[in-house]
């Protein structure tokens, strides 16, 4: 039997919600206008008790349309209940960037410390600070699984949000690995990819303090957090650089990535030492990471193979040298914190002794580091701009 309910005008056949432009589908706004209507005299009609059912309905899918259809949805815009229903607290859908979809980012949210709406607060309510975000960078393996595993204890624990950019492989040629590592590449800006995931995280989690963050990463994801501080320091609490392949020093007279030299035009932007001073830095590495990935013979094969393009390879300053470094990251980190302390940039350097190039064995310091830093500087609400 067909729906008997009365078909709304056309000014009511679509409810608009909160933000401007979001239309609901027929069903929805209709078991919500049925609501907002008075009790029949009859409690028990057909046409009440069918509304009813489906208001109920309507209520527990309400937020998931809104999450699928508004691009701009906030947790401002959602209730507090319903902030798991609509995937917009504790383990986040892994997300595409909107500015290159290539690129996704994948998001933890620890619900019981998290303020859905900081402006909306009273004071009576008890305001919960903004949560500082720990952005972490993965290596040439692109393994993200720590966001999902060891950092989620760290967040519920600190307590703090969790960002993990993928810059998948393959975006500049067939045997792309490296092109997010040096900032820039043929098709690649991943340092403007990372601010794009700042301002899409800012402003959907307002709770999310994204104005300065905690950066941390290790090997291929090290190379890429100490590129990012030269350019970005106003954007860094604290960055933990661990084990680079290669680096950069700051050196004006070789070009991107050996030096900077080149950097303003590259980048649009100059290094400012000064800036760079204020970040509280940490430089880890495993006391046996001596060892080479692959061979000698295997990137003496790969520099010659024709796969590389030529204009890929002007980006590693001075292949034999770059084998070294890869080799020996303990001496290459060490090299690094030398060439700073000279430039009057302090860090705090730890050498894991038992372990080679292995990210797990060193999370722990590297998490040490920066819960002392988040504990210290857990922003007020009346902090954020």
């Amino acid at each position: 039997m067909r729906d008997s309910l009365p078909r709304p005008s056309q000014s009511q056949a679509q409810v608009r919600r909160p933000n401007k432009g979001i239309r609901l589908p027929h069903a929805t706004c209709q078991a919500a206008k049925v609501l907002g209507t008075k009790r029949q005299a009859t409690p028990n009609s057909e046409l009440e008790n069918r509304g009813y059912r489906r208001y109920i309905e309507a209520k527990s899918i309400c937020i998931v349309h809104l999450a699928i259809m508004n691009k701009t949805l906030t947790t401002a815009d959602v209730p507090p209940q319903f902030l798991a229903a609509a995937m917009l607290v504790g383990q986040i859908p892994r997300t595409a960037l909107k500015s290159d979809p290539r690129l996704s980012y994948a998001l933890y949210v620890p619900p019981t410390h998290y303020n859905h709406n900081p402006k909306a607060n009273r004071p009576e309510e008890g305001r919960l600070p903004l949560l500082p975000l720990l952005v972490t960078i993965h290596g040439t393996k692109r393994n993200i699984s720590p966001i999902h595993k060891e950092l989620v204890p760290f967040a519920e624990a600190t307590p703090c949000a969790v960002l993990a950019p993928l810059f998948p492989a393959g975006l500049d040629h067939p045997l792309d690995l490296d092109s997010y590592k040096g900032l820039r590449s043929r098709t690649l800006r991943s340092d403007l990819a990372l601010l794009g995931m700042l301002d899409e995280v800012g402003h959907r989690w307002p709770g999310i303090d994204t104005s300065r963050v905690y950066l941390m990463g290790f090997s291929g994801g090290g190379q890429f957090a100490h590129r990012f501080l030269y350019l970005y320091p106003e954007r860094l609490v604290a960055v933990s650089v661990g084990a680079p392949g290669s680096t950069t020093l700051l050196d004006p007279a070789q070009k991107w990535p050996a030096g900077i030299a080149d950097v303003e035009g590259l980048f649009g932007r100059s290094v400012d030492k000064e800036l760079i001073r204020r970040v509280s830095i940490h430089l880890v590495v495993g006391g046996a990471d001596v060892g080479v990935h692959g061979s000698e013979a295997f990137w003496e094969w790969l520099m010659h193979s024709g796969i590389v393009p030529e204009r890929t390879q002007k980006n590693v300053p001075d292949g034999n040298k770059a084998v070294a470094a890869v080799r020996n990251r303990l001496g290459t980190i060490q090299q690094l914190k030398a060439r700073w302390e000279q430039d009057g940039i302090e860090a705090q350097l730890d050498v894991v002794p038992s372990a080679a190039h292995e990210s797990a064995k060193v999370l722990d310091h590297v998490l040490e580091f920066m819960e002392v830093l988040m504990r210290r500087c857990q922003s007020p609400l009346s902090a954020r701009p």
